[in-house]
């Protein structure tokens, strides 16, 4: 997978984060609470309201297209919950009956279940989605059997969820509340969803919490070739057997039966079949494809419909399906995930511009010639406004490089989304508070509140544009890097993209095609960022030594290899403040070219045992007590972390044939009850009471 989205930007402002299958990630680094853009705090998670203005744009027949695809990402949102847990859907319906039906519950408990199930809601279950590690309730399990029994009582439980059995008596919760009371309560019960630094006694596959897995250790894996490496759970059997049960919905003949997430499948292809029957002839044969590959799970399918899609550039568009790997150790297996998106074309007209451009910054790249591309795809770039986000797919991201698969890559090119809208939420939530607590000097944040906007979108339009569909790899590694990098690829190919953004931030040629004016203050902002980043996102590690996440680890090696190379960056102590400053920028372009040009050479010959020195090294460790200041240092300025969204709301009047019409959008300001809207697909009970 590629998740393509920017590493780190806008000096100590926001900060844009690259994600394998080339996803850019942003986390902000200042932010008050604006209500405009603000809807909910939830201890250090803020909910914050997406807007698609541009959805009046479209005609009726796109409206309508919007609404069921919107549907069909609305219908594959719980298979998340069961990939990050084995127990993640169970936990899901227990928190949502409750929480739907508030009179029946204690007053002075029903506050913490909420506040608790909207923090599940936003992680997609109980680990932290941007550390991977498990957070627990404020309320007590006597509390929470109370509550259940209780609302058990009122009429709660009584219709199934998905392919979950409905709960017809008080015995039943009784029970379930006890299979759950390890996964809710226990902080040794599955500690984290990936671990890619294990502990002691166990591998990357055993200590970590998703389903990817079941009874699976690495070593079983050394001569087991997977014929569905993407969409499948890997089981070990009697005797020591694997098998792979596969996701998919079965074929309407039957030649092709049911698998894993069957339920959920079955209802995302009755929406985008009502997708089809509105889409144009082109973006028709799209979701057929899609349609097809969810029926048989073939991968064959999936490389078609990734081929058909990838070249398709409807202004209503959108992604569906088992994408990214961040969340498999092994970086194997896809993560679900949805979004449906409306194309902005100002803004995607400026990113056209380095798309016609991306054979000249190739042709610039510090590395080795034989790892350029000779033949060049232009890839397919838009700046989007989102309507909906679901699955593995959360407002923090601002950029998408897609398909992961490098066949497609090699023969196509890539899509390269903007998300401007998920950007434009976090910037009306942004402030200036740790702007001003972490800036080096006066002159680094006037920078920032000058030129870092402008720097971070055009960081994450580099990342995308020019970053991840960049590169030639060695003959051998015709189908792809990522099995001989193994749990590092991503991370590589993450820092891989962000370097192209930095070493390119000089080039001439961005001034030439009027994409910025002050050219030497907008790079020295995206080098400020870059330097700062990887003190910053300690805040988001509160606890332990070490570093999981794949962007945060792409980060951290960037700046510390930047730092041990050149000296180009200096951390500054100042009253028992650190701080960290870029003292030479044409150094640290030189160490980002070294970088940049080395991780190139690895990613071109697959040589793991390069990449792993360099993220061990670099990229995994830091000094937990210069992380709790720098967590102190937030607490004090009482701003969010963690950043969740809430979508558009996208209804419409559905006749009784099944057609949409009257579509109409909203921007909801209750979370909760959006989350409950979309588990009322699979459980007619919940209803808000």
């Amino acid at each position: 997978m590629i998740r393509t989205l920017l590493a780190a930007v806008a000096a100590v402002g926001i900060v844009f984060v690259v994600c394998a299958g080339s996803r850019v990630h942003a986390g902000v680094a200042g932010q008050t609470e604006t209500p405009s853009a603000l809807v909910e705090r939830v201890g250090d998670t803020a909910f914050i309201q997406l807007q698609a203005d541009s959805f009046g744009q479209l005609d009726a027949k796109q409206q309508a297209l919007a609404y069921w695809l919107t549907q069909a990402s609305i219908a594959i949102d719980p298979i998340i919950y069961d990939q990050l847990s084995r127990l993640g859907i169970r936990e899901k319906r227990l928190l949502e009956e409750i929480v739907a039906r508030q009179p029946a519950v204690a007053p002075a408990v029903f506050p913490k279940i909420r506040s608790f199930a909207l923090l599940f809601w936003a992680n997609r279950g109980n680990h932290n989605e941007n550390t991977t590690a498990k957070f627990l309730p404020a309320f007590t399990f006597e509390e929470l059997s109370a509550a259940a029994l209780a609302v058990q009582a009122a009429g709660g439980f009584k219709t199934p969820y998905g392919d979950l059995p409905a709960l017809a008596t008080s015995a039943d919760v009784t029970k379930e509340l006890g299979a759950l009371k390890a996964a809710l309560f226990d902080p040794n019960f599955e500690p984290s969803i990936t671990a890619k630094t294990p502990p002691p006694g166990q591998d990357i596959v055993q200590a970590s919490s998703n389903t990817f897995y079941q009874g699976v250790s690495l070593a079983d894996l050394t001569n087991f070739k997977e014929q569905y490496p993407l969409n499948s759970r890997l089981v070990k059997g009697p005797g020591g057997t694997l098998r792979e049960d596969v996701y998919r919905a079965g074929t309407p003949d039957g030649k092709i039966a049911p698998g894993l997430y069957a339920v959920y499948l079955k209802k995302a292809i009755g929406y985008l079949e009502k997708a089809r029957g509105l889409a144009d002839p082109a973006q028709a044969n799209v979701i057929a494809g899609l349609i097809k590959f969810y029926q048989t799970g073939d991968p064959k399918d999936w490389l078609q419909f990734g081929s058909d899609w990838v070249r398709n550039d409807a202004t209503v568009d959108f992604a569906n399906g088992f994408i990214e790997v961040y969340r498999d150790a092994r970086g194997a297996k896809g993560s679900s995930q949805s979004f449906v998106s409306i194309t902005d074309r100002p803004v995607t007209d400026a990113m056209v511009k380095l798309a016609q451009n991306a054979a000249y910054f190739e042709d610039k790249a510090p590395w080795d010639a034989k790892y350029k591309k000779k033949a060049f795809q232009p890839p397919v770039v838009k700046a989007v406004q989102v309507l909906v986000e679901t699955g593995d797919f959360h407002v923090t991201t601002v950029g998408d490089n897609l398909p992961n698969e490098n066949e497609i890559h090699e023969k196509y090119g890539t899509k390269n989304f903007l998300f401007i809208g998920s950007g434009h939420a976090l910037d009306r939530a942004a402030g200036s508070g740790a702007r001003h607590e972490f800036a080096a000097t006066p002159e680094i944040e006037a920078r920032a509140e000058k030129y870092g906007e402008q720097a971070s979108d055009l960081f994450t339009a580099m990342h995308e544009v020019i970053g991840h569909g960049s590169g030639q790899l060695s003959d051998r590694l015709k189908g792809g890097a990522e099995p001989y990098l193994k749990e590092y690829f991503s991370t590589l190919e993450e820092g891989r993209a962000d370097l192209m953004a930095l070493w390119n931030a000089w080039d001439p040629k961005l001034k030439e095609l009027g994409l910025l004016q002050d050219q030497d203050e907008v790079a020295k902002a995206m080098y400020d960022s870059a330097a700062s980043v990887a003190l910053q996102q300690l805040r988001r590690i509160p606890r332990g030594d070490t570093i999981n996440e794949d962007h945060a680890r792409d980060r951290a090696l960037i700046a510390n290899y930047v730092k041990d190379k050149t000296g180009a960056i200096a951390q500054i102590d100042r009253g028992g403040k650190a701080y960290v400053q870029v003292t030479d920028y044409q150094k640290m372009r030189q160490g980002v070219g070294m970088l940049l040009a080395e991780l190139m050479r690895i990613k071109g010959e697959g040589d793991y045992a390069a990449i792993k020195a360099l993220v061990d090294k670099y990229g995994v460790h830091f000094d937990p007590a210069l992380r709790d200041k720098v967590v102190a240092r937030y607490k004090q300025l009482d701003l969010p972390t963690y950043w969740a969204g809430v979508n558009v709301d996208v209804t419409a009047t559905v006749d009784a044939r099944g057609a949409a019409s009257n579509v109409r959008t909203a921007s909801p300001r209750d979370p909760v009850r959006q989350y409950l809207a979309y588990g009322r697909m699979y459980d007619a009970g919940l209803t808000v009471r």
